[in-house]
């Protein structure tokens, strides 16, 4: 078997095409095999796994941790929505930059986000499965965000009145983080 990986606009952001194989009784897929995803640029462990239901309209993130930050590999089992990572480094040359990609049920794809990205989802279909790996574990008192509709990051969300938790509601502004509340850019090159 072999793993189709995309490159997208950010770098580190890699959408995954896993084989599928399927006959009249359905398919299979490996959903993740570590042996195979380091050649693709997912060379973390992950430690945690975790699985959302949400309704349609509903709009989960801008999420992150600090000083815990998280990789994250995330999928849909049912439903579709548009997955969204936005470069929250500070001093990357990408920073406040987003990049969105359509996960269905249909096109079985998996989005690798690393580390220092915020992450967030919008449901599509009348309700979503959606899964995620993450490299950490979650810290509650270390969970930060940004808000949904930041004018500067201008993220093409397919709605306008999201159903949004009482805390997703109240996210800042990028611009209205201070620097040591979010993570630090590392240049791969140095």
């Amino acid at each position: 078997m072999t793993l189709k990986a995309l490159t997208t606009r950010l770098p580190g952001v890699v959408i995954i095409e896993p084989d599928v194989f399927g006959d009249d009784r359905g398919f299979f897929l490996e959903s993740y095999n570590a042996a195979k995803y380091p050649a693709l640029g997912v060379g973390c462990a992950f430690v945690q796994d975790n699985h959302s239901f949400s309704t349609q309209g509903t709009l989960r993130g801008l999420h992150y941790q600090l000083p815990f930050t998280q990789a994250k590999l995330v999928w849909v089992v049912t439903g579709e929505v548009l997955d969204v990572a936005v470069d929250i480094r500070r001093g990357s040359p990408t920073f406040g930059q987003w990049v969105g990609e359509i996960l269905s049920e249909q096109n079985r794809r998996r989005l690798f986000i690393p580390r220092g990205f915020a992450h967030g989802f919008c449901v599509l279909s009348p309700s979503a499965h959606f899964m995620y790996k993450c490299d950490e574990f979650f810290h509650p008192e270390t969970d930060g965000g940004v808000r949904w509709n930041d004018p500067d990051i201008a993220i093409d969300w397919p709605v306008r009145d999201p159903m949004l938790s009482p805390k997703d509601a109240r996210l800042p502004l990028l611009a209205d983080i201070p620097a040591d509340l979010l993570p630090r850019y590392e240049n791969p090159a140095q």
